[in-house]
Order: structure tokens, then sequence, then C-alpha cells
């Protein structure tokens, strides 16, 4: 499928509905952690769709590609942060579990997204000696 728009990427979708329970879950933590866990991890959860959509924009591949492992990054970033909070008792192990899982299956999906660049790459490459 032909999208028109960096917001019409499943992957970026998902990474928005994402920022949502980011921010959602957050609301509940102290106080205290306003301006340090809290906003590390909703900056990363923002950051992963605000790559993706950078990628989306890059015009040349090599600069989509490293743009989407930087996105990779901050999906994991924001996996950990919230492994802490859950350790910190800041949200419950059955809301992680949730989290972690939808931020799984989207760092799957962006590989996915990543290997159909690569391939288009190739055989546009093939196409174009």
């Amino acid at each position: 499928m032909e999208y028109k728009s960096f917001n019409e990427l499943p992957i970026w979708q998902k990474s928005a509905n994402l920022i949502e329970i980011v921010y959602k879950l957050t609301e509940n933590f102290p106080k205290s952690e306003q301006y340090n866990l809290v906003s590390q991890i909703r900056r990363a959860s923002v950051s992963v769709a605000g790559n993706i959509a950078e990628s989306w924009g890059r015009f040349y591949y090599a600069d989509k590609v490293r743009v989407l492992y930087i996105a990779r990054g901050e999906i994991e970033e924001v996996r950990s942060h919230l492994a802490i909070a859950k350790v910190l008792k800041f949200c419950s192990e059955q809301n992680y579990l949730v989290i972690d899982r939808n931020y799984g299956e989207l760092l799957n999906d962006l590989n996915k997204h990543k290997k159909s660049l690569i391939n288009k790459n190739n055989q546009s490459s093939v196409l174009n000696p």
C-alpha cells in the first residue's frame, strides 16, 4: 500500500496511540518524578513517533534507515524507563506488561518497515545499475 503521509503509516499510528497511553500512565506517578522519570518516559515516547515521521521526510534511503534505527533506540529507552517505574512501584505489573508488549510489537513492526525499505532499495539498485 502506498501512503501519502507519515501519519498514515501503521507504525506511526501505533506509536501515537502509545504516547497517549504513556501520558495517562505517568499521570499517576509521584509528583517528585515529574521532572525526572515522567519527563524521560514521555520525551522518549514522543521521540519514537517523531523519528518515524522524520524518516518519512528523508529523501535518501540511508537517512531513512538511520533515523529508524534511532526510533528503535527510543523504543528500548521507553521500555527501560517503564521497567524501572515498575520496580519502583510507580505502575502495576499488569500495566507494565501491557505497555511493554505493545512497545515490543511496535519494535517488530518497525523492523518489518525497515526491511521493506531495504528490499525496495535493493530492487531499485538492481533496476537502476
